[in-house]
């Protein structure tokens, strides 16, 4: 078990806390600010037991090199604006950590939050190199992690800082761990999970997985016709990983063998074209016209998902039913998160397109938890250690 805040005394401490504030922005406005709220009850706790806060994020891909359109300035102002304890110090410093900067972590007060530039304006950071984590590291005496979104990613301000400092995990991460930690090792059961998206490519780590974990797998999104076609079904221009047909097999086979059901749908909504005003129509999974594609499950496959999933005690949720962003193939998803809503089990949602959905359909504050990170719950799921988290210190 990894320390967490409450394991270490902050009073009077400078701490270096990642967070993961890679927010959408347009127009250098913040359209979604859930990211920073995430990260609220750690920073809130940290400044009540004294410390003074040096915070670290990347947002969107700089390539490292200083990028304006990719500045933390405007979550400094809304970091600002939800502590409602006077503005944030905003250090603007292009090369993230420079004389001027180390200066005012050095006499930061406690009870005072400084946000640095953006760590991918420097290459330095996702090569995970020494010299710049220790740069970092210089700025504090305690590095706290709550950056479960990077926490998969093994980078300076991540990972290679906590070389150089004591070293915890916030609460997110500490949140993060407990509900994806509980589905995948004590469920209650029926453990169901639910897999879509546009490709088993993406996928096959965790289906492995999921299948000495679950008592059953759905499948639906691009994802699906892959195993149709290992099924023997007709599946016209649909999505398909040729090379992985005899993997498919394998994967259900392997699924029947350990008494897993495995459902793929029975029912599609196919257009003759990848468009939203392409024409459209529900036709059989096993006979998909050719020239046309399935882009949604078909109301039939709804019926099926939502009965098992309102059987169902714990579910894990990743990957959209369909083209979820086109208004003509998005009933199947939204079907998908309201049969979730009702459910009277644990819903975890893995992050991505799933999280999106279900704010989309207004019933994200029905699920029992959804992730911040959508890569680091899929490998979390995996099995796979995550470098932002096993290089914490261990509990005593």
């Amino acid at each position: 078990m990894k320390k967490t805040v409450r394991d270490v005394s902050f009073a009077g401490k400078r701490v270096l806390l990642r967070c993961d504030f890679n927010v959408p922005l347009k127009d250098g406005v913040i359209t979604d600010d859930s990211r920073i709220r995430a990260a609220m009850p750690t920073i809130e706790y940290l400044l009540e037991q004294g410390a003074s806060l040096i915070v670290l994020s990347h947002l969107g891909r700089p390539k490292g090199s200083p990028d304006p359109k990719y500045s933390l300035a405007p979550v400094a102002v809304r970091l600002g604006a939800l502590l409602n304890k006077g503005a944030v110090v905003f250090m603007a410093s292009p090369g993230v950590v420079d004389e001027s900067v180390s200066s005012a972590a050095k006499n930061l007060q406690p009870g005072q939050v400084m946000l640095l530039e953006n760590v991918r304006f420097r290459k330095e950071e996702t090569d995970n190199d020494p010299a710049f984590a220790k740069e970092l590291a210089s700025l504090a005496d305690v590095f706290v992690n709550d950056a479960f979104g990077t926490a998969h990613r093994a980078h300076a301000s991540t990972a290679g800082v906590a070389d150089y400092l004591p070293s915890c995990m916030g609460f997110l991460i500490e949140k993060e761990l407990r509900f994806l930690g509980r589905a995948i090792d004590e469920p209650e059961r029926p453990f169901l999970a639910i897999l879509g998206g546009a490709k088993v490519s993406d996928k096959i780590p965790v289906i492995k997985n999921l299948l000495n974990k679950t008592d059953g797998i759905l499948v639906g999104g691009g994802m699906a016709f892959t195993f149709l076609k290992a099924a023997g079904c007709e599946i016209g221009d649909s999505k398909l990983e040729a090379d992985l047909l005899d993997l498919a097999k394998e994967l259900m086979a392997e699924a029947k063998e350990k008494n897993v059901s495995f459902l793929l749908p029975t029912d599609v909504v196919a257009a003759d074209a990848f468009s939203d005003d392409a024409a459209h129509k529900v036709v059989p999974a096993n006979a998909i016209p050719e020239g046309w594609m399935g882009l949604d499950i078909g109301p039939e496959t709804v019926e099926a998902f939502s009965r098992e999933i309102e059987k169902a005690r714990t579910i894990f949720w990743n990957g959209p039913m369909g083209v979820f962003e086109m208004e003509n193939f998005a009933a199947g998803t939204r079907a998908v998160a309201q049969a979730m809503a009702r459910c009277g089990g644990t819903t975890i949602i893995g992050g991505g397109d799933s999280a999106a959905a279900v704010a989309e359909t207004g019933a994200a504050h029905l699920m029992t938890h959804i992730s911040t990170g959508g890569g680091a719950s899929m490998e979390f799921i995996e099995g796979k250690d995550l470098p932002g988290i096993s290089c914490l210190e261990d509990m005593e």
